[in-house]
């Protein structure tokens, strides 16, 4: 098993990534987690959507060997951290290659929606992509600490 979770933005804010290395440090490394960040697209005689296009293609790209496709989008599916749990078991029992993709400031295109397996929400709000990996990230370690009876999680 895999997880890879790949993002538009190579500069985070500091305490976006001290908050990143620390769920990192904490995830087990039977779950094969990665982060993959890529270069947002230079804007300069670009439209947003020519942008998103360009950034589809390098996610579609890091997503190679990847049997699950999810992708962050303010219109996909909200889910508890228990059904993310679900989700996360049995991607461990299949042995699953997963790819969660955060696109960049503008969002994504259509084409990757449509590349992905699933989209999910993460919030009813408007997040800047940064925070999105942070808030990703940590409920992949909360998922992980219920299937595990770690106290981290609260029901």
């Amino acid at each position: 098993m895999k997880i890879n979770l790949i993002a538009i933005g190579k500069k985070m804010p500091d305490w976006i990534q001290t908050g990143i290395n620390h769920y990192q440090k904490q995830l087990p490394s039977q779950l094969n987690f990665n982060l993959i960040a890529l270069d947002a697209q230079k804007r300069k005689g670009k439209n947003i959507e020519q942008i998103k296009e360009l950034e589809a293609q390098i996610l579609i790209k890091a997503c190679k060997g990847s049997n699950v496709v999810i992708a962050f989008d303010e219109k996909g599916k909200q889910h508890t951290t228990k059904s993310i749990a679900n989700q996360l078991e049995s991607w461990q029992q299949n042995g699953d290659n997963v790819s969660l993709i955060i696109g960049g400031a503008d969002g994504l295109s259509a084409s990757i929606k449509q590349h992905a397996n699933q989209l999910w929400g993460l919030s009813n709000l408007t997040l800047p992509h940064s925070m999105a990996r942070l808030l990703a990230l940590e409920q992949i370690y909360r998922a992980h600490s219920l299937l595990n009876n770690h106290p981290y999680h609260r029901e």
